[in-house]
Protein backbone atom coordinates (compact mmCIF):
# COMPACT_ATOMS: atom_id res chain seq x y z
CA UNK A 1 0.00 0.00 0.00
CA UNK A 2 1.12 3.49 -0.83
CA UNK A 3 1.15 5.82 2.15
CA UNK A 4 3.15 8.68 1.14
CA UNK A 5 5.74 9.89 -0.94
CA UNK A 6 8.35 7.40 0.36
CA UNK A 7 6.61 4.99 -0.62
CA UNK A 8 5.52 5.75 -4.38
CA UNK A 9 9.00 6.85 -4.62
CA UNK A 10 10.72 3.24 -3.63
CA UNK A 11 7.43 1.52 -5.66
CA UNK A 12 9.21 3.66 -8.78
CA UNK A 13 12.50 3.12 -8.20
CA UNK A 14 11.97 -0.30 -7.96
CA UNK A 15 10.13 -0.55 -11.39
CA UNK A 16 12.97 1.41 -12.94
CA UNK A 17 15.35 -1.01 -11.90
CA UNK A 18 13.41 -4.33 -12.55
CA UNK A 19 12.63 -2.94 -16.15
CA UNK A 20 16.76 -2.02 -16.58
CA UNK A 21 16.77 1.42 -16.93
CA UNK A 22 18.57 4.13 -15.70
CA UNK A 23 17.42 7.26 -14.53
CA UNK A 24 18.62 9.66 -17.63
CA UNK A 25 16.36 6.90 -19.34
CA UNK A 26 13.21 6.81 -17.72
CA UNK A 27 13.31 10.73 -17.65
CA UNK A 28 14.06 10.83 -21.56
CA UNK A 29 11.03 8.13 -22.13
CA UNK A 30 9.01 10.09 -19.65
CA UNK A 31 9.56 13.60 -21.35
CA UNK A 32 10.56 14.90 -17.95
CA UNK A 33 13.92 16.20 -16.28
CA UNK A 34 16.51 14.01 -14.55
CA UNK A 35 16.33 15.51 -11.65
CA UNK A 36 12.81 15.00 -11.08
CA UNK A 37 13.10 10.95 -11.10
CA UNK A 38 15.98 11.76 -8.54
CA UNK A 39 13.68 13.57 -6.44
CA UNK A 40 10.71 11.38 -7.18
CA UNK A 41 12.58 7.99 -6.15
CA UNK A 42 13.90 10.17 -2.82
CA UNK A 43 10.38 10.42 -1.98
CA UNK A 44 10.03 14.01 -1.86
CA UNK A 45 6.77 15.42 -0.84
CA UNK A 46 6.50 18.23 -3.23
CA UNK A 47 6.77 16.60 -6.63
CA UNK A 48 4.48 17.33 -9.04
CA UNK A 49 1.42 14.61 -8.87
CA UNK A 50 1.17 15.12 -12.53
CA UNK A 51 4.58 14.32 -13.54
CA UNK A 52 4.56 10.86 -10.73
CA UNK A 53 1.52 9.67 -12.51
CA UNK A 54 3.40 10.06 -15.70
CA UNK A 55 6.60 8.41 -14.41
CA UNK A 56 4.32 5.42 -12.90
CA UNK A 57 2.24 5.08 -16.05
CA UNK A 58 5.63 4.82 -17.99
CA UNK A 59 6.59 1.91 -16.29
CA UNK A 60 2.84 0.59 -16.36
CA UNK A 61 2.18 0.84 -12.58
CA UNK A 62 -1.60 1.45 -12.38
CA UNK A 63 -2.97 3.06 -9.26
CA UNK A 64 -6.27 3.25 -8.00
CA UNK A 65 -8.38 4.90 -5.73
CA UNK A 66 -10.57 2.65 -3.49
CA UNK A 67 -13.51 5.14 -1.89
CA UNK A 68 -14.37 4.15 1.64
CA UNK A 69 -17.13 1.71 1.96
CA UNK A 70 -19.18 4.83 3.69
CA UNK A 71 -18.72 6.92 0.19
CA UNK A 72 -19.21 4.00 -2.48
Amino acid sequence: MIKNAKDLGRLIRITRKKAKLTQAELAAASGIGERFVRELEKGKPSCQLDKALLVAHMLGIKLEAILPPSLG
